[in-house]
């Protein structure tokens, strides 16, 4: 059966920090997938930007400064880069896992949640045979509670006091002994 987890935290508890780590320690697996980034212009937060793991293609992915829609709280969100740079591995990972393969998506957030097409595709790979691991606020949001309620979902707290030691304990646990 396929290892699912969802890293779950408050904003600022280290969520991106701990995929972004796992990602590095990884020796046997190939990671598919993305992480976002806050933008930041003297010291006031301004957009988010989208890093995919394979290939580190980035761009903006939200900001103050666009229109949108859609408008997450203050931000302007540009669907379209989710749709160029994310969404075409993760439909192949779904599609079509290559050994060793696993997933991880930072994050399933209300900015890329607003994405049909991208619910549409986590929905397709927490139902396919491949590993996941995927990080969700705490707060109620009817896509991830569901998710949360699945009986195949481990749903792991990210703390700031143990944010630094999870990367490794996730690697040990999904590249096995």
């Amino acid at each position: 059966m396929p290892t699912r987890i969802l890293l779950e935290g408050r904003p600022g508890t280290g969520k991106t920090t701990v995929v972004r780590r796992l990602a590095a320690l990884l020796r046997t697996r190939r990671a598919v997938g993305f992480t976002t980034e806050e933008i930041r212009h003297g010291g006031t937060r301004s957009g988010f930007a989208l890093e995919t793991l394979e290939g580190g293609l980035r761009a903006v992915f939200a900001h103050v400064d666009f229109p949108g829609p859609p408008r997450v709280g203050r931000y302007g969100v540009d669907l379209g880069v989710l749709e160029r740079l994310a969404l075409s591995p993760l439909r192949s990972a779904a599609s079509d896992p290559a050994p060793g393969d696993l997933v991880l998506i930072d994050e399933l957030g209300r900015m890329e949640l607003a994405c049909d097409a991208f619910r549409d595709t986590v929905g397709v790979l927490f139902d396919s045979d491949i590993d996941v691991v995927a990080t969700v606020h705490a707060h109620s949001d009817p896509f991830t509670d569901a998710l949360k309620r699945r009986p195949d979902i481990a749903l792991v707290q990210v703390t700031r006091s143990h944010r630094d030691s999870l990367p490794g304990e996730l690697a040990a646990r999904l590249e096995g002994p």
